[in-house]
């Protein structure tokens, strides 16, 4: 994982505007790769649920939402990090036993 990897994933977490991508042939042209696709959309969908929690905790401190509401929200949230943080571990374990791969 290079740290521009790292610096615009952290970026799609925290909602900043994204670096551009420079094109890499026909996978990073306008359809982009279906892993690639896969990636984005969990890492929309980790942003969305983590948005949707703080919402919830925002709500209930102000007293119009209940706490299951909030409880649930969160572990929704937790989950999905947890899975892009599975995929992000296999992927870079992948990595380094291609790196390990003798030519």
């Amino acid at each position: 994982m290079t740290p521009l990897v790292a610096l615009r994933a952290y970026a799609a977490v925290q909602g900043a505007p994204a670096m551009p991508t420079p094109s890499v042939g026909a996978a990073g042209e306008a359809g982009g790769s279906p892993f690639a696709d896969m990636l984005r959309s969990a890492m929309t969908e980790t942003v969305g649920a983590s948005r949707a929690a703080e919402t919830a905790m925002s709500a209930q401190v102000q007293g119009r939402a209940q706490l299951v509401d909030v409880v649930t929200a969160v572990a929704n949230a937790e989950a999905s990090l947890e899975t892009v943080m599975a995929v992000r571990d296999q992927v870079i374990s992948a990595y380094q036993e291609i790196l390990r791969m003798p030519i």
